[in-house]
């Protein structure tokens, strides 16, 4: 993989490439939510309760498919990596805050731009996002979105 893009990242970016260098994961096929959870000394839990973060532990539901049990390890991550509180009790503007930011944090984490930049193009679109959908183990509604800011980030 080569870089193809020039660097325009944010600080999310900049957050979300440093956390993974800093556990050691550099490429698609190292991204593991156990894994990565064993690295950052998390606890991870699979129930039969929809995926949330809770008193130190990451609860996924095991009814998903894997692709939407990654999706929604990284959402959660956000919230113990990054907020604080409990969102039953806080301001409703303020839990959709942390919820727009989990979700923002989700498709960057599970399809980190560093990692993204590194992989050439192939057209068309479809079997582009089908390819970023297999890669990162994600669904390919998720890949779409992601490619969908991706490229709108890299035009502005």
């Amino acid at each position: 993989m080569e870089r193809i893009l020039p660097k325009n990242t944010t600080h999310l970016d900049d957050w979300i490439e440093a956390f993974y260098h800093q556990i050691n994961i550099t490429n698609p096929s190292e991204l593991d939510l156990l894994d990565i959870a064993y690295r950052s000394n998390l606890k991870v839990e699979f129930l039969n309760i929809s995926s949330r973060y809770y008193a130190g532990t990451i609860i996924i539901d095991n009814r998903l498919s894997p692709q939407e049990q990654w999706q929604d390890f990284g959402h959660e991550l956000c919230h113990a990596l990054r907020h604080e509180g409990n969102q039953l009790i806080m301001p409703p503007l303020f839990r959709e805050l942390q919820e727009m930011q989990a979700k923002r944090f989700a498709y960057k984490f599970c399809i980190p731009t560093f990692m993204l930049r590194k992989i050439k193009a192939i057209q068309p679109y479809n079997n582009f996002t089908n390819e970023i959908a297999s890669l990162f183990n994600v669904t390919y509604e998720f890949a779409s979105d992601r490619f969908m800011t991706f490229t709108a980030s890299i035009k502005s």
